[in-house]
């Protein structure tokens, strides 16, 4: 994977097929499901807590699923065989879904399976990167792959936006065949290392991990991983909620005008997720994350007071504007977050501590649109961008605690 130091950027780039497949579908997923919701649901608590449902067998089944790929040792590799189970089934699924909006019973079967057989996959997908790539060289890595699925989010919200319009079905079709073809690519060009079979006593387990992460003196991971849990939640509401916050409280159009809005920060995200990694390999990753989370904690501040009952009008130039900025931050944090999880850990555990990742993120899934919709209902729409403030600047107050000894763990 590299050579002299230096990233094997083709190898990089084909192995971001695996996180542009994932990224295919959380965005269309957010922006579009609960409007499918709205024809049997009118609740926007309830429409949040239905948002969250997958994610309860996500948090679970992604650490589990990570860890077991941690200890396979197969002579397709250690993750390729989760990747070849999961990616097709969800691509199915996606396909699938559009023709059960009729049914709210039957849409719910269809999402519940969905995100089980995405979490098959999700973890050993995104464990291949530091599995093939260095610690010093996962910053730029993760900066690549995370370009990739920024482009995948770019495709589906503004693309997607349009397809809509002609179909509602159509944006979900074209995803289903494009993340077979990211299998395609993982498949023919992706070639794990050999590794020996691990022994009993080798093998990692997830509960002793997370004692050894509390009862460790390097404060790093536990307070990492809640920081995740807050900027993720923040970040994961705001989308939930997004599309209904544009159509009902700003009076925008319809469901492709709110991709077309939010899909703005994802192309931002686009294009400064490659300098991301390059500055984060530069000042560190945890300055980088620093400096992404006080500026948008900035952005959204302003964002807040924007809107019919807000002191700043809205004007669509302006709040795009600023989601502009926000998703040049917000990749300061995004792409130098999981790296900095991972930088100090030793091999046989990188699975594991991918799954703990997924599981701070999962939480966020689940409680972030729940958050987001009792404020909602509570306090309506208005108050929307202050719980991401609220959330960015809890993440930014643990990210400032870490004290790390950078011990390796092994």
């Amino acid at each position: 994977m590299t050579t002299k130091g230096k990233l094997n950027y083709k190898k990089t780039f084909i192995l971001g097929f695996g996180f542009f497949a994932i990224s295919l579908v959380w965005p269309l997923y957010n922006n579009y499901v609960p409007l499918f919701l709205e024809k049997f649901v009118s609740s926007s608590t309830l429409i949040g807590g239905i948002m969250t449902l997958d994610n309860i067998l996500a948090i679970f089944l992604i650490p589990f699923i990570s860890n077991l790929s941690d200890n396979t040792n197969t002579r397709f590799g250690r993750r390729m065989p989760f990747i070849l189970i999961g990616l097709p089934l969800s691509a199915i699924l996606f396909i699938i879904l559009p023709f059960t909006t009729h049914s709210f019973l039957l849409m719910m079967i269809v999402l519940t399976v969905l995100n089980v057989v995405m979490a098959i996959y999700r973890g050993p997908t995104v464990a291949l990167m530091p599995d093939l790539t260095p610690p010093d060289l996962r910053s730029e890595a993760n900066g690549i792959i995370n370009f990739m699925g920024g482009l995948a989010a770019v495709v589906v919200l503004i693309g997607g936006s349009f397809m809509y319009k002609v179909n509602p079905g159509l944006p979900f079709w074209v995803t289903g065949i494009i993340m077979f073809f990211s299998l395609f690519m993982l498949w023919k060009f992706i070639k794990e290392p050999v590794r020996g079979e691990k022994s009993a006593d080798e093998k990692v387990k997830v509960i002793q991990s997370v004692k050894e992460i509390i009862k460790s003196e390097d404060n790093k991971t536990i307070n990492v991983l809640i920081a995740i849990l807050f900027w993720f939640l923040g970040y994961q509401g705001m989308e939930a909620m997004f599309s209904r916050y544009a159509v009902n409280y700003l009076g925008v159009g319809d469901g492709g005008d709110s991709a077309l809005i939010i899909g703005v920060f994802a192309l931002s995200f686009l294009i400064f997720a490659i300098p991301a990694g390059f500055v984060g390999t530069k000042i560190g990753k945890k300055k980088a994350i620093i400096i992404g989370l006080s500026v948008d904690v900035v952005i959204f501040f302003i964002l807040a007071f924007m809107g019919p009952e807000g002191i700043i009008p809205f004007s669509k130039i302006a709040m795009m504007g600023l989601f502009v900025i926000a998703g040049m931050f917000w990749a300061l944090v995004n792409i130098n977050s999981y790296p900095y999880v991972v930088q100090d850990v030793g091999e046989n555990k990188v699975g594991t501590f991918t799954g703990l990742y997924y599981f701070s993120a999962s939480i966020a899934a689940i409680i972030g649109p729940l958050v987001f919709g009792v404020i909602v209902d509570l306090f309506g729409f208005s108050k929307l961008f202050f719980i991401v403030v609220i959330s960015f600047a809890i993440a930014l107050f643990f990210i400032t605690r870490i004290r790390s000894k950078k011990v390796m763990v092994t």
